[in-house]
């Protein structure tokens, strides 16, 4: 099996990748290596699966056109797993123009290439950003979703409308995942878990946004990894329930669909410090601040379509997780 992952270099993109190469499958890796965040992280990522058979790198931007349609002709691909986007809600509202040139020029351009080479299944990376103003819990896959409130959060919800219009037009499998709050080793610095870390060991405040009245659905990077591999697995069919009088936005009459990957089980803000503190043995110092622009006080993901369709349900514990990341901190940094 060939499988092309982009954002290979990145948290989510590296760890899948390393599991499908454990699993005997052929992967084709790309990656700009931006310096949105620390390059030689990425490029620590990179030599570990380098050193792996069936492994290939290809430095490429996916908003770079030609070379994307050389790279889809000059393999055959079975299957596409899109996980290279800018990230980061906060950065999109300095830096807007990332977001479009990645998560919409790039991801046409993945479209296009899935199209045109008979690729059976494009898995994509959304975001539970995506549900924006909403404030019905557990956020459903079955929610309308229709009020993002940063640029971010738009050009995943638009990746959605993009893949459904090629599914709808060309008959191509597409499955989006929403991610709730990945963490876990071999994180992304930006993230609060990596944040967290590295000011409470250098004696620094953290910032606790909303004044800590905040709630977020922590998923752990290896059930991530395990959700997205079932559900590669799963080519979606159009749904023959699906109605336009009442039409489900998880689905459709044609193959597409939608799923959150995420723990099921939020967890405050600062029980999730109290957890890193523990795994550290040191107390944080907190900086109180308010709600930023574009975050949202709470994430709770309904897992129920991602159980019944896969049979998998994330489950891993945040104060397990919390302490695997700190292993890997402290051994990454030697500190």
């Amino acid at each position: 099996m060939n499988v092309l992952v982009t954002g290979v270099a990145g948290f989510i993109g590296y760890s899948l990748s390393k599991r499908l190469l454990d699993k005997g499958v052929n992967v084709w890796g790309i990656d700009n290596l931006n310096d949105y965040y620390d390059v030689n992280l990425k490029k620590d990522r990179l030599s570990k699966l380098e050193n792996q058979t069936g492994f290939t790198f290809e430095r490429l931007d996916l908003a770079d056109r030609k070379a994307m349609e050389t790279l889809f002709k000059s393999v055959s691909f079975d299957c596409v797993v899109n996980l290279a986007a800018q990230a980061g809600v906060r950065y999109s509202l300095e830096n807007p123009a990332s977001y479009v040139d990645s998560n919409l020029v790039g991801f046409g351009n993945i479209l296009e290439g899935c199209r045109h080479c008979g690729v059976k299944h494009l898995v994509y990376a959304s975001s539970s950003s995506v549900y924006g103003l909403n404030t019905v819990m557990p956020f459903s896959v079955r929610h309308n979703v229709d009020h993002p409130i940063s640029l971010y959060a738009a050009s995943k919800k638009a990746n959605e409308l993009m893949a459904h219009t090629y599914a709808y037009l060309y008959n191509l499998p597409c499955t989006g995942l929403r991610f709730f709050t990945v963490y876990g080793p071999w994180g992304r610095p930006d993230m609060a878990l990596f944040l967290f870390t590295k000011a409470i060991l250098n004696n620094e405040p953290i910032k606790v946004f909303n004044n800590g009245n905040m709630q977020r659905d922590f998923t752990y990077i290896d059930d991530i990894v395990e959700g997205v591999i079932r559900v590669m697995d799963k080519i979606p069919e159009p749904d023959p329930d699906w109605s336009s009088d009442t039409p489900n936005p998880s689905s459709s009459r044609v193959p597409y669909k939608i799923y959150n990957i995420g723990n099921n089980q939020p967890v405050a803000l600062m029980e999730f410090i109290e957890a890193i503190e523990k795994a550290l043995g040191k107390e944080a110092i907190k900086e109180f601040l308010p709600l930023q622009p574009g975050d949202v006080p709470a994430t709770y993901a309904d897992v129920n379509d991602l159980i019944a369709d896969t049979g998998f349900k994330p489950a891993t514990p945040v104060q397990e997780g919390v302490q695997n990341f700190v292993d890997w901190y402290r051994a990454y940094y030697k500190c």
